[in-house]
């Protein structure tokens, strides 16, 4: 592998931010009653703001999640580069506008630039930076002479209250008796939002600006021993197994249901941590001789400040005690974008005036979907 480097950075995020208080104006009310869970779940994640990709006047949607993504794209250009000279456009999200035909190449229609190599990785928070490996792969091996990765959400396509007008009566009847049950179906409106990211790579760095050498990407995956925990597009049967909506009987697509995202909260909250950080980073700090002292910046995908203090103690756990004081995170401005936060994580860093040559950036994206990660080692250059 030659050296590649993160050369330019840029993000998209619709609209103006939208506060704690305006949530339900833009999401819109589920059976005209304010949410019990909405509190309860903002006090434990710390979001502050957000961005969605709605009109809060009229409800419409403003970006398809393609046209979100080539937005930030076409913002590349703020180091000179063009869409025109992309040899290698790789893209990840959880959550195409469609099924077919995959996301990377809608993206490409919607740049219009000339014939590149197009590439999607599937996923959830992780498939943004399984795309950028894979541009990593591609400008190191020599086969690109540069690459544009892009990690992108358009939560709000699903998160909006008339999506869930069928289950009005059973909701409204769930906040009077049962208010656990309104918490695990609004839980995640709460936590997810919009937002695009796309990175430049190239094999050689720019004489102006910040560049991130890419050290190492390390994947992961406890898929063979822990379940499914947050899934679109299928149900469980009477097993617990999950059933792929193309096995369900054709009556059951209409139920918008099996579309939704679900997150099963208890199986986060006892897993995750454990699965996605403690146990890769150890076998990665013995392999790659990793130590605390020589990490100048954690830069963690937390989607909730709740595992501020968890994922700490698993850092401790695993050999690595990287102390608060070189954490980086914008969840609270920024919201949980999903695949895309990591990009905007290290944007936000990069363009912040904050590093210095020689500095090292250890990056951490979990995946609850079915416990996956990755780690990301950068060096300022």
């Amino acid at each position: 592998m030659n050296e590649v480097f993160i050369t330019a950075t840029a993000v998209a995020l619709p609209n103006a931010p939208v506060d704690n208080e305006a949530i339900e104006r833009v999401l819109g009310r589920i059976g005209g009653r304010p949410s019990r869970a909405r509190r309860v779940v903002l006090r434990q994640n710390g979001i502050e703001r957000r961005y969605y990709a709605i009109d809060p006047a009229t409800g419409a949607p403003t970006h398809s999640n393609a046209a979100l993504t080539a937005e930030a794209v076409r913002a590349l250009g703020e180091s000179g580069f063009a869409p025109e000279d992309i040899r290698c456009l790789v893209t990840g999200t959880s959550l195409p506008d469609q099924l077919m035909p995959n996301h990377g190449v809608m993206v490409h229609g919607e740049l219009g630039n000339p014939a590149c190599e197009v590439v999607s990785t599937a996923g959830i928070c992780l498939s943004g930076l399984t795309a950028l490996k894979y541009a990593w792969f591609a400008v190191g091996s020599g086969e690109a002479a540069n690459a544009v990765a892009t990690g992108s959400e358009l939560a709000s396509a699903i998160l909006r209250a008339g999506h869930f007008a069928a289950e009005d009566a059973a909701r409204a009847e769930a906040l009077e008796t049962r208010p656990w049950l309104a918490f695990e179906k609004d839980f995640l409106r709460w936590m997810l939002s919009d937002g695009a990211g796309a990175f430049l790579v190239e094999p050689r760095p720019r004489a102006d600006g910040v560049n991130l050498r890419i050290d190492w990407i390390d994947l992961s995956s406890a898929a063979h021993r822990l379940p499914p925990c947050m899934y679109a597009g299928g149900e469980r049967d009477a097993d617990g197994r999950l059933v792929g909506w193309a096995r369900l009987p054709p009556r059951q697509w209409l139920d918008e249901s099996v579309f939704a995202v679900k997150q099963d909260v208890k199986l986060l909250d006892r897993h995750i941590v454990e699965a996605t950080l403690e146990n890769p980073l150890r076998e990665i700090v013995a392999r790659r001789g990793l130590v605390a002292a020589e990490i100048d910046w954690f830069l963690p995908h937390m989607s909730s400040y709740y595992f501020r203090q968890p994922v700490a103690d698993g850092l401790a756990r695993a050999g690595l005690p990287v102390p608060f004081e070189r954490w980086f995170t914008n969840l609270a401005t920024r919201g949980n974008t999903g695949s895309a936060s990591i990009y905007i994580m290290i944007d936000a860093l990069r363009r912040g005036g904050r590093l210095s040559p020689g500095e090292r950036l250890l990056c951490f994206v979990p995946e609850s979907g079915r416990f996956s990660s990755g780690f990301m080692h950068l060096t300022v250059v």
